[in-house]
């Protein structure tokens, strides 16, 4: 017996290396249909931007291209279908994704702007798109952990390397409280490696608890690039990737990805 979600329309995708996204509704589908990306806007806020995408024939499927040139603002898209121009939009369930293409994108070069997309299914099972739009990227390639500090390391896309370049661990909130650590550059100008001493940040919290943001400033006066993980085919690292916690003092330390697959750390202390 169908369901309600059965009976949803849904459609699948795959994702090229340029980051050319092709949508596929399955066989039967009508012409003159299109697709919708529509922005998801913060609580509270109205709607602001919107793409709309011809589903054109393939075989027996009809697919709608979204190219890459096509400016994705920062942030997730959900994926709804349109009957007929201008009609009620109707949310899309998620098919099949291939992604084959975003495992490896970490191992290669990207240009400036640093624009990423993403297909994922989200938690009530829709298609939606995460989407990173950056001037420049600090991508983690690993993460050691021990009990007494972290190493990062990590590659630069859209900047290098240049003298003065130091790490900034920036804790939220009023004050901003900024520590620096100097980088291990490798010869390519772009690689680099830092160590973060857990004593050092616990000491350097307020009682209670504090997120430490890490950034590269890539060289003296130029703008911090935020550390993160983006180019592979994970949408959410944050419940995913999980680092162990040290305990070191009485304050708990451990490394962590945001709700945006940037790369922070939570110190916890003791109730």
């Amino acid at each position: 017996m169908n369901t309600d979600r059965e009976k949803q329309p849904h459609a699948g995708c795959t994702i090229g290396t340029d980051g050319r996204i092709t949508f596929d509704l399955p066989p039967g589908a009508p012409e003159g249909q299109q697709l919708l990306l529509r922005l998801r806007p913060k609580k509270g806020q109205p709607e602001k931007t919107v793409h709309v995408l011809d589903l054109e024939p393939a075989g027996e499927r009809r697919s709608a291209v979204l190219d890459a040139r096509a400016v994705l603002t920062e942030g997730r898209w959900d994926v709804y279908l349109l009957r007929e121009p201008g009609s009620e939009r109707q949310r899309l369930r998620a098919g099949l994704r291939d992604l084959r293409a975003l495992v490896g994108g970490h191992l290669r070069r990207w240009p400036a702007p640093l624009a990423v997309r993403t297909p994922y299914v989200t938690k009530d099972g829709h298609l939606a798109v995460r989407a990173w739009l950056r001037t420049a990227h600090a991508e983690a390639d690993g993460i050691d952990v021990t009990g007494r500090s972290m190493t990062v390391r990590a590659c630069l896309h859209g900047a290098s390397l240049q003298e003065g370049a130091v790490v900034s661990l920036r804790l939220r909130g009023a004050g901003a409280t900024v520590r620096t650590v100097e980088p291990c550059a490798g010869d390519d100008g772009r690689s680099l490696s830092f160590t973060v001493d857990y004593a050092e940040l616990a000491a350097g919290t307020p009682p209670g608890s504090g997120v430490w943001d890490i950034s590269v400033r890539p060289a003296a006066q130029a703008p911090l690039i935020r550390v993160g993980r983006l180019l592979d085919d994970l949408a959410d690292r944050k419940d995913v990737v999980v680092y162990p916690t040290a305990d070191f003092g009485g304050v708990a330390l451990r490394p962590y990805y945001t709700v945006d697959n940037d790369l922070s750390i939570e110190v916890k202390g003791q109730p």
